[in-house]
């Protein structure tokens, strides 16, 4: 998993946790008091469970061996208030990492959740994360990662594919290529003389012309060495409709183009994906990038159940080991 640049349990459990943590740490110190408690984690919705494996690689690197936990598996569902994961150890080995778990869990989780949407919206085809362009590019990776862990098929960035297990980065070219050009036949060319046979020829055709004209123009031009066209109609434009997507696939058809796919970017949301995949649009894969990247966090709480083996926890709540037959030995 991506690292932070310096040491990861300073740094989640100094510079980047809640300091009242690092307070409380101090004063129990102060008073001698270490006692192994028993600490359960739950969210406060439903959704797809995301970041336990970097979860766990810190809290392995914490306890160094003294201690255990009992937690779900990467990308597994989770019911709201469900024990996702249960760790017993001196306190002061894990206390001061509450706040990096809780947004780790919290972030990865609501990406995955939403991800997991969009991809059931669009019913078995393709979905591809394009939201690294709408978070800070030190979550970025992160972010596709929990997008593939949600079910995915791939993403854009180099260092999400490889976290996420990946052959590669999906993408192939920018309107800004095209611009330069100047003309979206001579780019499409160009982009298949210089790229690998590794990478999909996938022509992006709504830059200068009218998105059929330009899918028929690069198709005569690269024949079978056209993978796909990719509309990205901006919203100044109508953006992408189920009709121009309908109207591209009869026009390659006509023209003899059957295998150029079409590849629909832009805006996607789930009620978007939904409305294209029910009005049975020719789509082969769908971009989807700030619907996945805006997803909001599921709240993770962390709350002690047992001290020195009693039952104890903060009101509102039951004391004792909740019951959680799901939850696996981990640690």
């Amino acid at each position: 998993m991506l690292l932070p640049p310096n040491d990861l349990l300073e740094y989640y459990g100094g510079a980047a946790s809640d300091v009242y943590f690092r307070r409380a740490h101090d004063t129990l110190a102060g008073e001698k008091l270490d006692p192994v408690v028993t600490m359960e984690y739950f969210g406060d919705r439903a959704g797809r469970l995301c970041g336990m494996n970097q979860v766990l690689q810190v809290l392995r690197l914490a306890l160094g061996g003294d201690g255990e936990a009992w937690a779900l598996g990467e990308g597994d569902a989770m019911s709201s208030k469900e024990v996702v994961m249960r760790v017993r150890a001196r306190y002061s080995l894990f206390g001061e990492l509450e706040t990096a778990i809780l947004g780790i869990l919290a972030s990865c989780s609501g990406w995955a959740t939403r991800a997991a949407e969009v991809v059931a919206a669009a019913a078995g085809t393709r979905v591809i994360s394009f939201g690294a362009r709408h978070v800070h590019p030190l979550v970025g990776p992160i972010m596709e990662y929990s997008a593939v862990v949600g079910g995915c098929n791939g993403c854009a960035t180099p260092l999400g594919a490889q976290l996420a297990g990946l052959a590669g980065p999906s993408g192939t070219m920018p309107h800004a290529m095209i611009l330069i050009f100047g003309d979206t036949v001579k780019a499409g060319v160009a982009f298949d003389k210089h790229m690998g046979p590794d990478v999909l020829r996938i022509v992006l055709v709504d830059t200068f012309k009218d998105e059929a004209e330009e899918a028929l123009r690069v198709a005569e031009a690269m024949q079978d060495r056209l993978r796909g066209v990719r509309l990205d109609t901006p919203f100044e434009r109508g953006r992408v409709t189920v009709e121009l997507v309908k109207e591209v696939r009869a026009r390659l058809d006509l023209a003899g183009f059957p295998k150029v796919g079409i590849f629909v970017s832009g805006g996607m949301t789930v009620e978007r994906v939904r409305a294209f995949v029910e009005a049975k649009a020719p789509v082969d894969s769908f971009g989807v990038g700030m619907e996945i990247a805006a997803a909001p966090p599921i709240g993770f709480t962390a709350d002690i159940k047992e001290v020195d083996g009693q039952p104890r926890t903060k009101r509102g709540r039951i004391p004792g080991v909740t019951e959680t037959p799901r939850l696996q030995k981990v640690i």
